[in-house]
């Protein structure tokens, strides 16, 4: 049996309250419960007697008047919503008053339809929002399911990364487990076909000219052009930023930028040894493998970036700019070492290309799964991104933008790789030199189960090394992560409700690219 809806209380404080009895009928048959009050005296004893969901206060009142009587409210209920109605538009008072916290004001005359909009904004806002959001919700989703079972294109699933995205970000804001629900089962169906999706294409894209842009196409569609107009570079990769996590920070940015929000794919696996080194090479995993032999042997992946710089380097030579081009190549571990940065960047103005690496994300992805605090910390995807914000709004990264922001540069912002949460642990088979990785896995002849990964037999068929006659990769689909038989269950209670990355999903492989210009 469904609940009755509880009646909001409304206060009413005016000296002439007998003029406004037309107006009090009409909110009581909307079904409000107003009392009355006719001075700031008679208002504050009521108050501290009774509870209201809202007062609505004349401002000119005989004795007490209505800031005073104001500041006597909010010291009895400090959360108590206040209206202040006044016949005055003098912008001292409405400073005077906004300063004391009045949480809306309307200028008489009032009629009905004014005030009851600001009560249903106070009152019921959320219950609107709510109400409307699903049916939003199901319009969009819906939109988008026509398109899935047809001929979905590139485009379609950075639009569907995006709508995931949004949607993530207004449960943030206005929480419904109904909807949070919905968005969930939406969020897995739409991964399962993205990762067919991905399985049918992806290996025709890496040998053909018209592919998506990929990781090894950025700096030649987003760096080269700017820098051969003679146009001065920032370039900042945030290793392992997802979607949403852009999109939460885009507002912080766009006071000091106009934005232009663009999207990529991660190559596979979508990890830091693989899609960045492409990133900054310019070309694929194989091709850096041939240039340099000993960039991913398996017993040495805590350096596999360790080339970037020279990778880039060669990158921008080989498309034609000028080998003594003046460019700068920095990375940031911790805050020391970007607050460091953050003071001497002036020292960095005068180069053509000014390359930073933020680090914080992919530590703090790591790190929330081997630290019992952090991961209660940042239990949720909404906790992680809150953490996220928090993190940036204090960083060297926002102020290094904001320092960036008054010189004449090109800033383009971007990531490597997303990160997906992981809830189903599923069995790799291999031997012992095989890496790793939680979301992918190479080494001699591995296997796993092919409901929940991809297994690449032939690596440079997917533009991977090959370090052996045997190398084999094998990829999670989804929101799997790879398990050892041996240490099943203890693996499983480890990492499930983790993030990880090197895998097939939107939130990985969608990867967001800002192009950031000085207003």
């Amino acid at each position: 049996m469904a609940r009755p809806a509880v009646t909001k209380k409304i206060l009413w404080v005016d000296d002439e309250i007998e003029s406004l009895k037309p107006h009090i009928l009409f909110l009581t048959k909307k079904g409000y419960e107003v009392d009355t009050a006719i001075s700031g005296d008679d208002a504050t004893a009521m108050v501290s007697e009774g509870r209201y969901d809202l007062v609505l206060l004349d401002e000119m009142m005989p004795g007490k008047d209505g800031l005073t009587t104001l500041e006597e409210i909010k010291e009895i209920e400090p959360h108590l919503p206040v209206v202040m109605v006044t016949k005055s538009e003098e912008e001292s008072l409405m400073e005077d008053a906004i300063g004391q916290k009045i949480d809306d004001y309307l200028v008489k005359p009032v009629n009905p339809s004014q005030i009851l909009l600001v009560i249903k904004r106070l009152l019921d806002s959320r219950k609107i929002i709510v109400s409307s959001s699903m049916r939003r919700y199901i319009a969009e989703i819906n939109n988008f399911n026509q398109k899935l079972y047809g001929d979905v294109s590139v485009e379609d699933w950075f639009e569907a990364a995006r709508i995931l995205a949004w949607w993530s970000l207004e449960l943030d804001e206005n929480s419904d487990p109904g909807l949070a629900q919905a968005l969930s089962g939406t969020r897995r169906e739409w991964n399962t076909e993205f990762t067919k999706y991905i399985e049918s294409n992806y290996p025709g894209w890496l040998f053909a000219e018209n592919r998506p842009v990929m990781s090894p196409d950025i700096s030649g569609k987003y760096l080269v052009p700017e820098l051969r107009d003679g146009k001065k570079v920032l370039f900042i990769v945030v290793d392992c930023m997802r979607l949403d996590q852009w999109m939460l920070i885009e507002p912080l940015v766009a006071e000091y930028f106009n934005i232009r929000r663009d999207y990529y794919f991660s190559i596979i696996p979508s990890a830091t040894p693989f899609a960045r080194n492409a990133l900054f090479a310019g070309v694929f995993p194989d091709d850096i493998h041939e240039a340099c032999p000993e960039n991913y042997r398996v017993q040495d992946e805590g350096s596999l970036n360790r080339n970037e710089e020279n990778l880039l380097h060669e990158n921008l030579v080989r498309q034609g700019l000028p080998e003594d081009l003046r460019t700068r190549f920095l990375k940031v571990h911790s805050d020391s070492d970007g607050d460091a940065l953050a003071r001497r960047i002036a020292d960095f103005f005068d180069a053509s290309l000014v390359s930073i690496v933020y680090n914080f994300l992919d530590l703090l992805v790591h790190g929330r799964s081997n630290n019992v605090i952090l991961k209660e910390i940042a239990g949720t995807e909404a906790a992680f991104r809150s953490l996220m914000k928090s993190w940036f709004v204090h960083s060297s990264l926002f102020a290094i933008l904001k320092s960036f922001a008054a010189r004449d540069f090109t800033v383009v912002v971007t990531s490597d790789h997303g990160s997906v949460l992981c809830q189903r642990g599923t069995m790799a088979h291999g031997k012992k030199a095989t890496s790793t990785n939680l979301r992918y896995k190479y080494g001699d002849n591995l296997n796993s189960d092919a409901k929940a990964s991809v297994l690449i037999k032939k690596p440079r068929e997917w533009r991977l090394p090959e370090l052996s006659l045997a190398t084999t990769f094998i990829i999670a689909k989804e929101d799997y992560y790879f398990v050892y038989p041996n240490r099943y269950n203890e693996m499983v209670r480890h990492f499930q409700n983790s993030f990880q990355h090197g895998g097939i999903s939107l939130e990985e492989m969608v990867v967001p690219l800002a192009v950031l210009t000085p207003k």
